[in-house]
């Protein structure tokens, strides 16, 4: 009879764990299986939330199918934990997995109504943008100059919702002083940046950031970013490249940042550059003269004359002629201009030309040569398009 009862026992366990194998297998599949989401929705998730929360909130948008599943998922992966708070776009058909890879990998939030303040040479430009879920773009509802125009209603009322994103966007090529300026003239943030950092040691990107947020939290942000970027960028940094310290890379990095914003030709104006050095040529960058005059303070608003190539109007402002490369040899004394993370890769890995000189090339890209009679010609060719576009 023990037998029978044994064998029975037994016979009823390895059932159980056929039956229980059988559940894990089906559950994992279903963990990482599309969910029934129809379309795609926005997830806020506030702070203090925990996991449960977001499974109810998921579970009531029918995003899950079984919401234990997705509970069990999240422990048995260890990611529990590791919730981030924000909005969050979940897309139609979203497995578990996905949902919760989305709601634990942190950065910025996708979704929802941001407000966008974008820092560029000369002016702040915000904008009010809302996120369509269908589409999974952003539309523009409304853009205002805040430090020159009264808002307008559509920015006051966004700015009342409680669930609105804030962030700060710098743009590559702006000056030091341009930044603090208009940090200090964001109502969203508290108190002032008192002191204006090193020209160069800010990072042009967009940094989220929360009304009441300190200025000068924002400032420190910026310059740790960029610290980061240009450790990087120089222990990576090409064979002979003839600048001798980071700080020099930073000054080439400025001068590729103002002379173009397309992509592709950095490094190509960075090649430009170092072969002058090289062969001890002076640069010659009109931007060098623009900041040698303003030393980053303002808007250069005419044109360039031949009293500030000479050197003249520089030395009368500023008793020194310290940046216009016209006027001395090298690189100028420091940066002009806050450069990104692909100007400061560019300058320390340019291309290998043997370019010397460029200009516009009437199509908003430049034209490079090797000599001075190739320059001459592309010159002459700009000089024909402006005529035939100034007809």
């Amino acid at each position: 009879m023990w037998r029978n009862i044994a064998s029975n026992a037994l016979t009823l366990i390895i059932v159980g764990l056929f039956l229980g194998a059988g559940v894990i297998s089906w559950a994992v599949n279903q963990y990482d299986s599309p969910g029934p989401l129809a379309s795609p929705i926005c997830l806020r998730v506030e702070g203090g939330s925990n996991m449960a929360d977001v499974r109810d909130r998921l579970a009531r948008d029918g995003a899950l199918a079984q919401p234990w599943i997705f509970g069990a998922g999240a422990d048995y992966s260890g990611k529990a934990e590791e919730l981030k708070a924000g909005s969050f776009l979940i897309p139609a058909g979203a497995s578990p997995a996905e949902i919760v890879d989305i709601v634990t990998r942190g950065g910025a939030s996708t979704c929802g109504t941001q407000i966008v303040y974008t820092i560029g040479v000369g002016e702040t430009l915000a904008r009010v943008r809302e996120l369509d879920p269908q589409t999974s773009a952003f539309v523009e509802i409304v853009r205002f100059l805040p430090l020159s125009e009264a808002p307008p209603a559509e920015y006051l009322a966004v700015r009342e919702q409680a669930d609105t994103q804030y962030s700060v966007q710098v743009v590559e090529g702006v000056t030091s002083w341009q930044v603090v300026t208009a940090l200090n003239a964001l109502d969203i943030l508290e108190g002032e940046v008192a002191t204006i950092p090193a020209e160069g040691t800010l990072a042009p990107d967009s940094y989220g950031v929360e009304p009441g947020t300190e200025a000068e939290a924002v400032i420190a942000r910026m310059a740790s970013a960029q610290a980061q970027i240009l450790a990087e960028a120089w222990a990576n940094r090409a064979d002979g490249v003839p600048v001798a310290t980071p700080e020099e890379a930073l000054v080439l990095a400025s001068i590729v940042e103002k002379e173009t914003a397309i992509s592709e030709e950095r490094p190509l104006v960075a090649s430009v550059l170092v072969n002058r050095i090289r062969q001890g040529m002076r640069l010659q960058f009109d931007p060098t003269i623009i900041y040698g005059i303003t030393r980053g303070v303002g808007l250069l608003d005419r044109p360039i004359s031949n009293a500030d190539i000479s050197g003249a109007t520089e030395q009368r402002m500023h008793g020194d002629i310290l940046y216009n490369t016209y006027q001395i040899d090298g690189l100028p004394a420091g940066p002009i201009a806050n450069p990104g993370r692909a100007a400061i890769e560019a300058a320390l890995n340019p291309a290998e030309t043997d370019y010397l000189f460029f200009v516009a090339d009437g199509t908003g890209g430049h034209a490079f040569a090797a000599t001075l009679e190739e320059h001459n010609a592309n010159v002459a060719r700009l000089r024909a398009i402006e005529d035939a576009q100034g007809d």
